[in-house]
């Protein structure tokens, strides 16, 4: 992972978390993240309830 983190838009869409974790798959590989480090995304921020996935999306994403 870079140190600027990739934009991810979640005003104004669909706050269904398996909406919001396709959108981030989607921009961490259009920002060229390794398969690994989006697992490991995924992993953490499906290791919780939804709070917790907001939470590690503002970890891995500039969320807007």
């Amino acid at each position: 992972m870079t140190k600027d983190k990739p934009e991810l838009k979640l005003v104004g869409e669909d706050g269904n978390a398996f909406a919001i974790l396709a959108r981030a798959r989607s921009v961490a590989r259009d920002s060229g993240w390794s398969e690994e480090t989006i697992k490991i995304f995924l992993d953490k921020a499906t290791s919780g309830d939804y709070n917790k996935l907001l939470t590690i999306c503002g970890d891995y994403f500039s969320v807007c």
